[in-house]
C-alpha cells in the first residue's frame, strides 16, 4: 500500500498563511535590522509580531488546544516551521522558537495539572518566554550530560539549588527556567538528574554575562545563569526525582527536528537568492546558470535540501508513533547540520562578492546556520551514538545466531 505523504487541508492552510506573514510581514523587518533581533527590539519587537500572527490564526501551531495553539503533530510541524525559518525572526514570530517551542512540547508531556496551569498556560500563549538550564562551564555537563554539577539538595518543604549554567538561550528576560540539577550521584554517574520549574524572579537567580556568539537572532541571548541557594517548592519538581535525564528525551528528539525544520528555512532562503542570482548573472558569455559548475552546485544544493526533508520526514513519523526515535533524529540532525553549511556555502560561492557581502542574506544566514553542528549534540557525539547503536544491535543478532547453532 503506497504511504500518503501529503498534508491535510488544516495544515496546507496553516503553510500558506505562515508564508505570507514571513514574506509580506517578518522578512522586511528581518532585513532593516541586518537579522540582529535585539537591534531590532527585542521583546517588544516579539510581541508586536506575536500579535500579528495570532490575529493570522498562526501563532503557536505546536502548543495544545486548550491553550490556544493549534496542536500540530510533529509530522504536521515540518512544512509550517519550514516556512516560518524562511525568516531567522519567523520563529520569534510564531512563537516556534528555541528553547520555548521544545519547553511547551516537554510541559505539554509531563507537566501536572498546576504546573500546566502556572507555566504552561502563559508559555504557550506567549505572555512569557521561558529558559532551558542544563548546559554548563567546564567540567560540567555539555555535550555529555552525566557531568551534570550543579546541585539540588532536599530541605524541608521543597529544595535549594546551586551552579552555574552557561549558554542558556532565552535567558535575558525569561519568565521562568526549567532548571536540570543532579539530586542524585556524583558527576560523571549515569543518572540522578532532577527537573525543576523557578520563576525568574526567584530570590538567588542570576542571569549574568551575554556569551558572546556568532548567531543574531536567538531572542534574550545566551547567557550565564548563577543559582545560589535557590528554593523551589516540592509542587514545582517536573515529574519525578532522579528521573530528570528520562524527562529529557521527551524533549531531546523532538526539539532537534524542530531545529531542523526552522533552519530547512533559511538553508532553502539561501538556494533561493543564489537561484535568482545565477538565473540573471551574465558573464563569460552567457548566464552563470548556464555554467555546468553552478549547475553542479545548484544540483547539490537541492539534493542536500531535498535528503534533509525525506530524513526529517522519517524522524517525525517515528516520534508521532511514540517511538524515541533516538538514531532517526541522531541522523536527521547530524545530516541536516551539515547539509545547510553545504548550502549555505555553494550559495554564497554562486554570488561571487555579493554573497559575501551584506548586500545579500547569505552570510549573515550562514553565520545563524553554522552553530548548528554543535547545537542540541555535536555532529561527533551524534556520530558516536549512532555507531554505538549500530554495532550493539549487530553484536546482539551474532550472540543470537551463536546461541542458536548451539
Amino acid at each position: 500500500m503506497a504511504i500518503d505523504l501529503r498534508y491535510g487541508p488544516d495544515v496546507v492552510d496553516v503553510v500558506e498563511k505562515t508564508t505570507r506573514f514571513v514574506r509580506e510581514y517578518v522578512l522586511p523587518i528581518e532585513d532593516r535590522f541586518g537579522g540582529d533581533i535585539t537591534a531590532a527590539g527585542g521583546d517588544e519587537l516579539r510581541r508586536e509580531m506575536n500579535a500579528k500572527a495570532r490575529a493570522d490564526g498562526i501563532l503557536a501551531p505546536h502548543a495544545p488546544v486548550e491553550f490556544g495553539g493549534l496542536g500540530l503533530d510533529m509530522s504536521d510541524r515540518v512544512p509550517v516551521f519550514e516556512a516560518a525559518g524562511y525568516s531567522t525572526f519567523g520563529p520569534v514570530a510564531l512563537h516556534i522558537g528555541a528553547p520555548d517551542e521544545g519547553n511547551v512540547h516537554m510541559l505539554a508531556h509531563i507537566a501536572d495539572d498546576r504546573q500546566r496551569e502556572l507555566y504552561l498556560g502563559p508559555l504557550a500563549t506567549a505572555e512569557v518566554r521561558s529558559g532551558f538550564a542544563m548546559t554548563e562551564p567546564a567540567p560540567g555537563a555539555g555535550a555529555d550530560p552525566n557531568a551534570l554539577r550543579t546541585q539540588a539538595t532536599k530541605v524541608d518543604g521543597g529544595w535549594k539549588i546551586n551552579g552555574i549554567k552557561h549558554l542558556i538561550t532565552g535567558a535575558e528576560g525569561a519568565g521562568f527556567f526549567i532548571i536540570m540539577a543532579r539530586t542524585a550521584g556524583a558527576p560523571g554517574d549515569r543518572g540522578g538528574a532532577t527537573m525543576f520549574l523557578a520563576p525568574a524572579d526567584t530570590p538567588g537567580i542570576e542571569v549574568g554575562r551575554h556569551v558572546p556568539t556568532i548567531d543574531r537572532s536567538m531572542i534574550g541571548g545566551h547567557c550565564e545563569v548563577l543559582f545560589t541557594d535557590v528554593f523551589v517548592p516540592d509542587e514545582d519538581v517536573l515529574g519525578e526525582v532522579d528521573e530528570g535525564y528520562r524527562y529529557a528525551q521527551v524533549r531531546l528528539g523532538p526539539a532537534r527536528m524542530t531545529h531542523v525544520m526552522r533552519w530547512l528555512g533559511a538553508a532553502t532562503r539561501c538556494h533561493d537568492v543564489a537561484l535568482d542570482y545565477v538565473s540573471r548573472r551574465e558573464g563569460f558569455g552567457g548566464r552563470l546558470g548556464d555554467l555546468g559548475m553552478i549547475q553542479q552546485m545548484v544540483a547539490d544544493n537541492e539534493i542536500d535540501l531535498a535528503a534533509t526533508r525525506s530524513l526529517l520526514v522519517k524522524a517525525c513519523f517515528e516520534l508521532d508513533q511514540g517511538s524515541h526515535a533516538s538514531i532517526e533524529t541522531s541522523i536527521a540532525k547530524t545530516f541536516a547540520a551539515e547539509a545547510f553549511c553545504r548550502v549555505a556555502d555553494r550559495s554564497m560561492q554562486m554570488c561571487g562578492g555579493l554573497g559575501v557581502s551584506d548586500d545579500l542574506p547569505i552570510a549573515r544566514l550562514q553565520r545563524e546556520l553554522r552553530p548548528f553542528r554543535v547545537y542540541d549534540g555535536p555532529s561527533e557525539v551524534h556520530r558516536w551514538s549512532i555507531a554505538r547503536r549500530s554495532i550493539g544491535r549487530a553484536r546482539k543478532a551474532a550472540a543470537a545466531a551463536e546461541a542458536g547453532q548451539v
